[in-house]
């Protein structure tokens, strides 16, 4: 048996099913707001991490720049390894200059040089040995540096 209701006045159902769109409707904004702050939330934090590691960055940066020698014209170093050998052995020749435009080793080792910032190269001298770098920088200044590798 149905509830009849007076004409024009809708049952308790119809006004449930007449209103729920608004109940849906807050829903969804409530949820909505709550995701957008979220996301924008978590946005902020990481633009916040990213700045924090390109400032680290940039610091280790300038760190390794000013280990390599700066802005400064420079011999870093000119070492062998071993600096004592055996005739037929080999010999790591090493050097690292900065801030150069060439770089000449005396006597020729046959290789080609460049300036770097470290750079070794095999070489095989058949008696006791002076070698002298020179760096020249861009204005014509020279550096020179020398070792010696002694062969027995």
């Amino acid at each position: 048996m149905l509830i009849e209701t007076e004409p024009g006045r809708p049952n308790g159902r119809r006004k449930i099913l007449r209103y729920s769109w608004v109940v849906v409707a807050l829903v969804a904004l409530y949820v909505g707001v709550v995701l957008f702050s979220r996301w924008r939330g978590n946005r902020e934090l990481l633009a916040r991490a990213r700045a924090q590691a390109a400032a680290e960055q940039r610091a280790q940066d300038a760190q390794s720049i000013e280990n390599m020698g700066g802005t400064r014209f420079e011999i870093l170093g000119f070492y062998a390894s071993p600096g004592v050998i055996r005739r037929g052995d080999r010999v790591s020749l090493c050097y690292a200059v900065a801030n150069t435009q060439a770089v000449e080793i005396e006597p020729d080792i046959q290789r080609p040089l460049w300036p770097s910032p470290s750079r070794c190269l095999d070489i095989s001298p058949t008696k006791t040995t002076t070698y002298i770098l020179t760096a020249e920088d861009g204005q014509g200044h020279k550096k020179t540096a020398s070792l010696t590798i002694e062969v027995r």
